[in-house]
């Protein structure tokens, strides 16, 4: 079997229970950070998950994406943080515990639930991961959603609403996929657009089962449920403008209820969104420029710290540049034909912010990367580096190739 063929990519649900508690006056505000052991034996942050105020029972939106490579053995590390500042840093923040373990167990398990671990290894909660095969679906869904007379929750006040999006597992289950914002003291909430893959709302599957529920936003944490409601992907899919009613299981034995509020898609927009390859299959014509500075800046090109110096060596800092962007560019470019122009330099005794690196103004283009290479150490040692930077010329150089190009397809 092909190593690349053992290389999946999965998603990584968490959520926590019984958190250490590290505010005085309120509860922990937690975040996961999630690393990955490289290969030189330290631990490596690959991602976090958003930052939930006020809560010791955390449950997680955002996902976390890795690679699951079956034949290596790939170790991971949970640690959970209580963040009270806005510093991207989390060793100025409290430690609330960790959990390692390996991919392979996560995955294997499906729902992975282990103690997390303090500073000095007692217990301190306990957290959830889940993991799931990433689907990798084109299709994306702009969604607005909007509340109508939704229940009053708050004593001297309306309610604070927000939606959590939950997509249902196969094992029954669901995971949090998303939460909305919540609009302060209103009973008619409408909501920001959100932006989300079918495959992250519901595995790319129209029959996926899409719980949304609907709580009062309370600061101390203690969110008050409203209602909820049950969709699937293809309902959403379908672009109609669907109310469901809002329906909170504790109150339906009550003689008089009706529902508690409903919810309507405001506005919503399928579309897809297409990968590089898809527009290189698709027929998309790539075409490599090159623009070299040659301003005085780079130093003299005759001095070895100059970028521009021409060692005989090994090639300095433009020429490997030139080189590691062209080769992969090239292969995308039919013809093989790369203008390459310069900025910056005195030709002449005169100044110039666009003019040809062969010499040829007429026909700039020079045949492969080695063409350009050659008209490269041609052009530094014909020019003085000279300034000021402006590339606005070569820019509207490259933009008029591309409207010929668009005019003239053929």
């Amino acid at each position: 079997m092909a190593a690349s063929n053992l290389v999946t990519k999965v998603e990584l649900h968490a959520s926590c229970k019984g958190l250490r508690n590290k505010d005085t006056f309120s509860k922990s505000d937690p975040i996961i950070s999630v690393s990955i052991l490289d290969k030189a034996h330290a631990w490596k942050e690959v991602d976090r998950t958003e930052h939930i105020k006020n809560t010791l029972d955390p449950e997680f939106a955002k996902a976390i994406y890795l690679d699951y490579k079956f034949e290596q053995v790939q170790k991971i590390r949970f640690n959970v943080f209580d963040v009270d500042n806005a510093t991207h840093a989390l060793d100025d923040d409290d430690f609330l515990g960790f959990m390692e373990t390996t991919l392979g167990q996560v995955v294997s398990a499906g729902k992975f639930t282990q103690p997390l671990k303090s500073e000095k290894g007692a217990e301190a909660g306990t957290i959830t991961v889940r993991a799931d095969e990433v689907v990798q679906s084109r299709k994306y869904l702009t969604i607005q959603f909007a509340g109508d007379n939704l229940d009053k929750k708050d004593r001297f006040g309306k309610s604070d609403p927000y939606l959590e999006f939950h997509r249902a597992n196969k094992d029954g289950s669901y995971s949090l996929v998303h939460k909305t914002e919540f609009v302060k003291n209103t009973l008619n909430p409408v909501w920001k657009p959100f932006t989300i893959s079918a495959g992250s709302l519901g595995r790319g599957e129209d029959s996926c089962v899409i719980k949304v529920i609907c709580y009062d936003w309370d600061n101390d944490g203690s969110h008050d449920l409203i209602g909820e409601f049950t969709t699937t992907l293809g309902d959403l899919l379908s672009q109609k403008l669907m109310t469901w009613e809002l329906i909170n299981a504790q109150k339906v034995s009550k003689k008089k209820y009706k529902n508690s509020g409903t919810i309507t898609i405001s506005s919503i927009k399928v579309f897809q969104k297409y990968t590089f390859l898809d527009y290189i299959f698709g027929g998309c014509q790539i075409n490599f420029t090159v623009a070299v500075d040659f301003t005085g800046s780079n130093g003299n090109p005759k001095s070895p710290s100059s970028l521009h110096y021409i060692n005989p060596y090994q090639p300095n800092q433009y020429t490997r540049a030139l080189t590691a962007v062209g080769e992969v560019c090239q292969d995308y470019d039919t013809d093989k034909l790369f203008p390459a122009l310069g900025f910056g330099a005195k030709i002449g005794g005169k100044v110039s912010h666009e003019f040809a690196l062969n010499g040829n103004p007429s026909n700039p283009y020079c045949a492969g990367m080695q063409g350009v290479l050659a008209a490269y150490h041609q052009a530094i040692a014909a020019v003085e580096l000279y300034g000021p930077t402006n590339v606005a010329p070569v820019i509207n150089h490259v933009a008029n190739f591309a409207k010929q190009a668009a005019q003239n397809p053929s």
